[in-house]
């Protein structure tokens, strides 16, 4: 299961991360661009540890954090899915996710506890190349 959200995509504007991604694992991937991995050492591990998944790391950020500024700069955004109840025509009530993507900002915005209460589960981060290419090391 865990490996479901491990995964490095691309495509013409954006680099897509599994949110169970390790900071440390992160760093050994050869899909990885170089100049992310350097942003991730220089500026996320200075106050993040490397075993912290993304998923918790986005998690619990607030908008003092450095990290914060930093995935600011790389107008990152976060992909969850959210609890929600359907009623079919005969009265049943089922049960699925919805996915939602939230800026970094409305993301972090949310208290931890608010988060719980809404049921949120981070299942992707999304950086934009223009913010990668932008930033400067």
């Amino acid at each position: 299961m865990d490996r479901d959200f491990k995964y490095i995509m691309q495509d013409t504007g954006c680099i897509y991360l599994g949110s169970r991604f390790r900071y440390e694992e992160l760093l050994e991937e050869e899909l990885l661009a170089f100049k992310l991995k350097t942003i991730i050492y220089r500026y996320i591990l200075k106050e993040v540890d490397a075993s912290a998944t993304l998923e918790s790391h986005f998690y619990y950020m607030a908008r003092e954090d450095f990290s914060y500024k930093t995935y600011c700069e790389l107008k990152a955004k976060v992909k969850v899915s959210i609890p929600v109840q359907k009623k079919s025509l005969t009265g049943r009530v089922k049960s699925s996710y919805q996915d939602r993507v939230y800026t970094l900002k409305d993301f972090a915005a949310l208290d931890p506890a608010g988060k719980r209460q809404l049921g949120l589960m981070v299942r992707e981060i999304i950086i934009s190349k223009l913010g990668l290419l932008t930033f400067t090391v």
